[in-house]
């Protein structure tokens, strides 16, 4: 029998594991960081409200791993880990509101081992990893701010919604359910709206400010990449169909084995599920976790977007919770040990399988050498220039990386466009790109390391 200490203690150690070994395992097997960090360090040289791609807080949060460890790859496997254990100790806190058995709580968690977005992913910090801490705090403290009506809790709901929402605008579909949930209840209880409900929407705004000031100046860029993801410009009326239907097949896919796991432990006897419509706590949890879903595939619908799977990354991370709420009746803790094997079955697996899919593969990301090709550039610059690099100007992967791996920590850029001003003549600049291209038109010392092309532009 497992005591509510008992199930502390194992809920600790799952966390100190997880978070040893999904840092050491990328750290052994990877030769350079993966794309979306490599990008987020790219933006995060030159911080701002938001970035071409997405809103900024990613890039804050690698900029600050940066600032204490430099470009020391270990740290941003650590630092992903870091909102991979943050988002499951609030995982565990909100559950034990939820959940009568403390035994429920841990496997709650445990069992989210079986979707690959809380272990095989989280490896390359994204603002998918970085969303989810902000995800499951929101959750945590609206439920608190209505439970409790206390006012820190309002604040603390508003404040992580608007570090979520600036993480990615996926957060959106949250805030909506939330919203919804909240219009229930005061329509349900008939009650007149309380000043603390406005709170966290204040709160929220404020921190909004400077991005949406950011998004104006930039006509709404992010915006305009997020929709040219979904492919809705194709209009064509057969994606109305084949999106929404491939959308459904992917999610299923996806939780194939944390159904598995879960009925694993499920009983087949004779009491009644217990769904109470009108239990405020059954809608809370219904809100979070099937309406942000149900929202996406109704767009997916009426716009024929495509989604991307990844988007959907951080909406599971209460499905456990949901489910031992639903089936608390149906759950036999007898058949415990088959669900704790799976799960350690999981843990052990789903690592060694990404150190082998690392280790024999030579043709991915993390093989690019991009240490190797930033020591060569700089002692080239070295040999010809005196002047330090201020500027390198490419895509974030190519010029990303000589971003974070020379010694002077150059400014990326993606193209120059309407920032010529920024540099004067003693700022060292290095283009990187097609070097057929810049070869014809380099004004300084061209080099070229296969695929890329690199100009060096600096004083003699």
């Amino acid at each position: 029998m497992i005591t509510k200490k008992k199930a502390f203690i194992i809920f600790l150690i799952f966390l100190l594991l997880h978070l040893a070994i999904w840092t050491l395992i990328p750290t052994i097997s990877n030769i350079n960081l993966p794309l979306d960090t490599i990008e987020a360090l790219a933006w995060s040289s030159e911080l701002d409200w938001g970035y071409n791609k997405h809103p900024p807080v990613s890039a804050y949060a690698v900029e600050f791993v940066y600032q204490i460890f430099g470009n020391n790859d270990w740290a941003y496997y650590f630092l992903s880990q870091v909102f991979v254990v943050i988002s499951f100790i609030y995982v565990w806190k909100f559950s034990n509101l939820f959940l009568k058995n403390r035994v429920y709580s841990l496997l709650s968690i445990l069992i989210l081992e079986s979707i690959f977005f809380f272990n095989y992913t989280t490896p390359e910090f994204n603002v998918y990893v970085c969303q989810l801490p902000f995800r499951i705090m929101a959750v945590y403290y609206c439920w608190k701010s209505i439970a409790d009506k206390n006012i820190i809790d309002s604040i603390l709901f508003g404040f992580f919604s608007a570090l979520g929402f600036l993480t990615h605008y996926s957060f959106v579909f949250l805030l909506l359910a939330l919203t919804i949930y909240y219009i229930y209840m005061i329509i349900k209880k008939k009650k007149i709206i309380e000043l603390n409900l406005f709170l966290p929407i204040i709160i929220f705004l404020l921190i909004l400010i400077p991005h949406l000031n950011w998004l104006f100046e930039n006509n709404f860029s992010t915006i305009s990449y997020a929709l040219d993801r979904t492919g809705i410009e194709e209009k064509k009326l057969i994606n109305h169909f084949i999106n929404p239907i491939i959308f459904i097949i992917k999610q299923f896919l996806i939780l194939i084995p944390f159904l598995i796991v879960f009925f694993l432990i499920y009983e087949k006897n004779k009491k009644r599920l217990q769904i109470n419509i009108k239990d405020k706590n059954f809608l809370f949890l219904t809100c979070v976790n099937i309406l942000p879903i149900l929202m996406v595939f109704c767009i997916s619908i009426f716009t024929g977007a495509k989604i991307r799977t990844m988007w959907m990354s951080t909406f599971y991370l209460l499905s456990g919770t949901y489910l031992f709420y639903l089936f608390e009746n149906k759950i036999n803790l007898k058949k415990i040990k088959k669900f704790f094997y799976s799960i350690i079955f999981l843990f052990i697996f789903s690592p060694l399988i990404y150190l082998y899919v690392s280790l024999s593969n030579d043709f991915k990301r993390t093989d690019y050498p991009g240490k190797e090709i930033a020591s060569l550039i700089q002692n080239k610059w070295d040999r010809n220039f005196v002047n330090e690099i201020k500027f390198v100007i490419g895509d974030e992967w190519a010029a990303g990386n000589l971003s974070y791996h020379l010694t002077s920590r150059p400014i990326w850029m993606y193209d120059l466009k309407d920032k010529i001003s920024v540099i004067n003549k003693n700022d060292g600049v290095i283009y990187a790109g097609n070097p057929d291209v810049l070869k014809k038109v380099c004004p300084g010392v061209f080099g070229a390391i296969k695929p890329i092309g690199y100009c060096l532009i600096g004083n003699k």
